[in-house]
């Protein structure tokens, strides 16, 4: 099963594009699109909640394990560099740059942009991406487009076998109530391998519960690898006791106030002791504010764009999390939301 999110700007033909690679399901602040094909499996997340909430593009960046960022004719905004920036912050593996609406342009000015993009994107995640011309209209390039997903479906798979052995984590995005079932929720198995029967609490309230039964896609299966899309029949809990950003696991870190060595974009601006930021780790998000910053062991008032601090931080919401969690800290009263990565201390 491989699953994409495609982002961009409001006027990139990000939505265009999902609708045209499956069909449409649920809607939220996120829309998903499926499409399934003798073996072949594909889960399109658009975030359609974004720019307005910037959770709802990185809820869909974390459901997902390749990225489409769309870049129309008149090239980057500053929407499309706020994505570029939130990309290279979480660090995202794999991805395509699709120069949308590739027939109201001429190849040279396509070919133009690309060389701006690859010299813009250099030291960032992006800086190996393949690029695609593809109109958003007579959807030429299509076809290119799905083979280039589908050969880094492949390579994203060997990775995820890789992790089928670590502890089972499961990231909920939907909780609700079936008549004659009880509480069942969807998410992805972020790592390990889920099993029905399985025993596992839902973090960050400690709820323990059962896994009743898996469906893949509609189909009942015992078990459900990492990287799966899964629909879970729970015992012991209800709906009302499970929401998005749960996650279910036999051992997760719970608190509310954070130390993070946290790393700030060189296109971030400064942040200092007492803002409140927003902090955000899988599916979770709260707003915390920064007690202290220190740079090499020394107290400093604020933190610049592209060096490292150990921040610390407090809240009042409860949230869970791995020790390899990354983390993701944005202002969301700047232009530009995205600050800051880190990892736990």
């Amino acid at each position: 099963m491989t699953k994409i999110t495609i982002i961009g700007s409001e006027k990139s033909g990000k939505t265009t594009l999902a609708g045209k690679l499956g069909k449409k399901g649920n809607v939220s602040d996120i829309t998903m699109y499926d499409y399934a094909k003798n073996d072949s499996i594909l889960t399109t997340i658009d975030a359609t909640g974004y720019p307005v909430s910037v959770k709802s593009l990185v809820t869909a960046l974390n459901l997902s394990d390749i990225a489409i960022l769309c870049i129309p004719p008149e090239g980057l905004d500053p929407l499309s560099a706020e994505c570029i920036i939130a990309l290279d912050l979480l660090g995202y593996k794999h991805g395509i740059v699709a120069l949308t609406k590739a027939d109201t342009s001429y190849p040279f000015a396509l070919e133009e942009m690309k060389e701006k993009l690859q010299k813009i994107t250099i030291g960032t995640v992006l800086e190996n991406w393949e690029y695609l011309p593809i109109s958003t209209t007579s959807f030429e390039g299509m076809e290119e487009l799905k083979e280039m997903i589908s050969n880094m479906g492949k390579d994203v798979d060997t990775e995820q076998r890789e992790m089928d052995d670590m502890p089972t984590r499961v990231l909920i995005d939907q909780s609700f109530n079936v008549t004659g079932i009880g509480c069942v929720v969807l998410g992805v198995v972020s790592q390990g391998i889920l099993n029905a029967k399985d025993k596992m609490l839902a973090y960050p309230t400690k709820k323990p519960l059962e896994i009743r039964s898996i469906q893949m896609h509609d189909v009942d299966v015992k078990s459900a690898p990492t990287g799966s899309r899964v629909g879970l029949a729970l015992k012991n809990i209800q709906s009302k006791d499970v929401d998005r950003g749960f996650v279910l696991s036999k051992e997760e870190i719970v608190a509310t106030d954070l130390v993070l060595e946290s790393t700030l974009s060189q296109l971030a601006k400064p942040f200092a002791i007492s803002d409140m930021l927003h902090i955000y780790v899988g599916l979770q998000s709260s707003p915390m504010r920064i007690e202290s910053i220190s740079l090499n062991g020394e107290n400093v008032e604020k933190a610049e764009p592209g060096k490292t601090y150990i921040v610390q931080l407090s809240g009042s919401k409860e949230i869970s999390y791995s020790k390899n969690d990354r983390f993701v800290l944005t202002n969301l009263d700047e232009k530009q939301r995205f600050i800051a990565f880190g990892y736990s201390q």
